[in-house]
């Protein structure tokens, strides 16, 4: 068997050990997850945190379980449930696609998964769910010098806001609701203002272009450190 013939089976092993390890372990919500065939036009969501959560939930990135951040100080919470884009990453494509967009200078990704709010006319009761939605929008957050994004999307098959397809056919009012609490949910009790801002709202053409190059970031991250553990197995076998 040659090199690549033997690195081959090396990856359909290992492709099956991960798939066959899902049966017996809880996938990771970032990494195990599938974002969905139909991606970036339908994607699958991870939901941290919902509509009258009093705390802010978070993705402990290293075991896969949601972790408290903080408590929300003032009382207005998310308006609607509020996550992130599995296998997705904010890194150097979206930061050069926000600096381009903002003609800004040394803007990076925040090396985050791709967050996400989920326009849904149903209540949901608590985070830590899966949802398919569709995006129609998002918000061009910058967190000091790092591309946030916020992504815009409707729940599918949702029966008042499932039918939309852009950001325009969402009621204004919610997605200033939406722009006033990224704005202000990192204020500090003592008056201190946040260092975010939102340079623009932004529709589904977009909002498509940052899902793909978040896709890809996570890509060229993630795929080199697979490619490491094929290499490893590859000098045990020599």
């Amino acid at each position: 068997m040659s090199e690549s013939e033997m690195k081959s089976t090396v990856e359909e092993r290992l492709e099956k050990f991960w798939e066959l390890s899902k049966l017996f372990s809880k996938p990771h919500p970032w990494h195990g997850i599938y974002i969905g065939s139909e991606a970036p036009e339908r994607i699958r969501v991870f939901i941290e945190i919902v509509p009258g959560d009093t705390m802010k939930y978070e993705l402990d990135k290293d075991s896969g379980y949601l972790k408290v951040d903080r408590p929300q100080r003032y009382s207005n919470f998310v308006p609607e449930p509020y996550g992130f884009i599995p296998q997705t990453l904010c890194s150097d494509r979206v930061g050069e696609f926000c600096a381009e967009q903002t003609q800004r200078e040394n803007v990076v990704g925040d090396e985050d998964p791709l967050d996400i709010c989920v326009v849904t006319e149903r209540s949901i009761p608590h985070g830590d769910l899966i949802m398919e939605a569709i995006p129609v929008g998002g918000l061009r957050m910058i967190d000091g010098e790092e591309a946030d994004d916020k992504i815009i999307a409707v729940l599918k098959n949702d029966a008042l806001f499932g039918e939309a397809r852009d950001i325009s056919e969402v009621p204004e009012s919610l997605v200033d609701r939406l722009t006033h609490y990224f704005l202000t949910y990192k204020d500090m009790p003592d008056g201190r203002k946040n260092q975010c801002e939102i340079t623009k709202v932004y529709g589904r053409d977009e909002a498509l272009e940052v899902i793909r190059r978040s896709q890809k970031d996570y890509l060229d991250r993630f795929r080199s450190i697979k490619s490491g553990i094929v290499n490893q197995f590859m000098k045990q076998l020599e």
